[in-house]
């Protein structure tokens, strides 16, 4: 009987894209849907890749279908449903073998899927998959948390399916239990910070300067030609050059501006707030889709206040096109830096280890987030791996210099003509404050000393550690 190299659990988009693609690598996968129907419509389906599928009616069946130690892609909606499905698979699993839950999961219901699998002979992967259908179907960006032992079983089917950079496949095992899933979740709050920052960019071209958006989507392309080369830029102008095939206007035009979002970005938040690393360019990012969804609320209160009358003070032209340029590339500068601090910072909470320069290096392709950008920090985290921030590293230092007089021009025309920038002026302040040698938290302790007599450090050393408030403290 054929066995499979690797089992499927969940015939949706993004798991039969991922089938297909596995398939097509020339490995041999057993399939397994909780519609029967589905399975065998999927195997009808795959064509001349049909050879390589074993389409199977019952986790029995399918279990057996796998060469042990067997490991197994489960590809359903993230949280209880996971669980339910392992509770289904056990029965039939060995020793050795391997369930790998390949949703958007939470790290943490990760790391407590490998606590429970601790003393039953079988273990779990938490594997990040980022790229969408596309990434699915022809080649995703790959982030593997588990034992090394169990990636070295699967590693050979992965890195055949994955994304290529100049040859290198975008996979790899960055640590044990959570780390795959802790480093996808981080991808995904960098990622609505520089959707959230293209659009804020969008935003004072269309209200600030009256561009059309074809007028707009000709701009990201010349800017995809430089610097800000990417996956998110080039779409960007593909999405504004798109013409609506109902009504002729341009299709972003009709668009419902409420964006909607799916909870990772929340949770990068979150874990930065909980190691105490910021994070101010995805916290806005995520905050702003969620104002974005108070629609109803937001045009209630337009009629109450109205919108600014003032102009964009930087007129249009060449120069402007320039600064909005640098202005994007610095706080994009700012949101990675943010989300390798708050990676550093979980590598050394959870012993993981985290392999810096290859997470940069397996986001240079097929993620959503993939740009030449990538490689340069690569290259500034693999020549200074002890930085504190990537914004010190000389490289990057360069970039800041040349770009942050930029994004305060900009800025600062933006909140002056009321249009939001929520992202790019976070950006702004956490360039501003990190740079700044003494800054204004010693009023903060003094204000805690004075109401709850925390104490304070004092800059001449002496070991007085409560100020002179007396009786008008409370």
């Amino acid at each position: 009987m054929q066995q499979a190299e690797i089992g499927l659990i969940g015939l949706g988009v993004m798991g039969s894209n991922l089938a297909l693609n596995i398939a097509e690598k020339g490995n041999t996968i057993a399939v397994f849907n909780r519609t029967t129907a589905r399975t065998a419509e999927f195997v009808g389906e795959a064509g001349d890749l049909a050879g390589n599928v074993i389409g199977c009616n019952t986790i029995e069946e399918f279990v057996a279908a796998i060469r042990p130690p067997r490991p197994i892609i489960i590809m359903i909606k993230a949280g209880e449903a996971v669980d339910q499905q392992m509770d289904a698979l056990m029965p039939f699993l060995s020793g050795g073998d391997i369930m790998i839950d390949a949703g958007n999961a939470n790290f943490r219901d990760t790391m407590a899927r490998f606590e429970r699998l601790k003393d039953t002979g079988l273990t779990f992967i938490g594997m990040g998959v980022s790229g969408g259908e596309e990434g699915a179907r022809h080649g995703p960006s790959i982030m593997v948390g588990g034992t090394e032992e169990s990636y070295r079983r699967v590693e050979k089917v992965l890195t055949s399916i994955a994304a290529t950079y100049e040859g290198d496949p975008c996979c790899a095992w960055l640590g044990t239990d959570g780390a795959g899933h802790f480093v996808k979740t981080i991808h995904n709050g960098i990622e609505y910070a520089d959707m959230q920052m293209i659009a804020e960019i969008y935003g004072i071209l269309r209200d600030g300067l009256g561009k059309s958006a074809p007028e707009i989507g000709h701009m990201f392309g010349a800017w995809n030609k430089g610097r800000l080369n990417s996956y998110l830029i080039e779409i960007t102008e593909k999405v504004l050059a798109a013409t609506d095939p109902v009504g002729g206007k341009a299709m972003v035009d009709i668009i419902l501006d409420r964006a909607g979002q799916k909870g990772t970005g929340k949770w990068s938040v979150i874990e930065s707030q909980q190691m105490g690393i910021p994070a101010t360019a995805i916290e806005a990012a995520v905050a702003a889709r969620s104002l974005s969804s108070m629609k109803t609320e937001r045009e209630a209160a337009q009629k109450i206040f109205g919108l600014e009358a003032a102009k964009f003070a930087l007129p249009a032209g060449a120069k402007l096109e320039d600064d909005l340029e640098l202005a994007l590339f610095a706080a994009k500068i700012a949101a990675y830096a943010q989300g390798f601090a708050v990676m550093a910072a979980a590598s050394r909470e959870f012993g993981w280890k985290l392999p810096m320069p290859r997470i940069a290096q397996i986001w240079r392709a097929g993620c959503i987030i993939r740009s030449q950008f990538l490689d340069e920090i690569a290259r500034a985290v693999t020549a200074t791996p002890d930085a504190a921030n990537l914004i010190v590293t000389p490289a990057f230092a360069d970039m800041v210099k040349l770009s942050l007089p930029a994004l305060r021009r900009v800025v600062a025309a933006a909140v002056t003509a009321g249009l939001p920038v929520p992202a790019l002026s976070s950006a702004l302040s956490y360039f501003d404050a990190y740079r700044q040698a003494r800054g204004t938290a010693n009023l903060i302790q003094a204000q805690r000393d004075f109401f709850g007599a925390h104490g304070f450090e004092r800059i001449d050393g002496v070991d007085r550690p409560h100020g002179p408030w007396g009786s008008g403290a409370l």
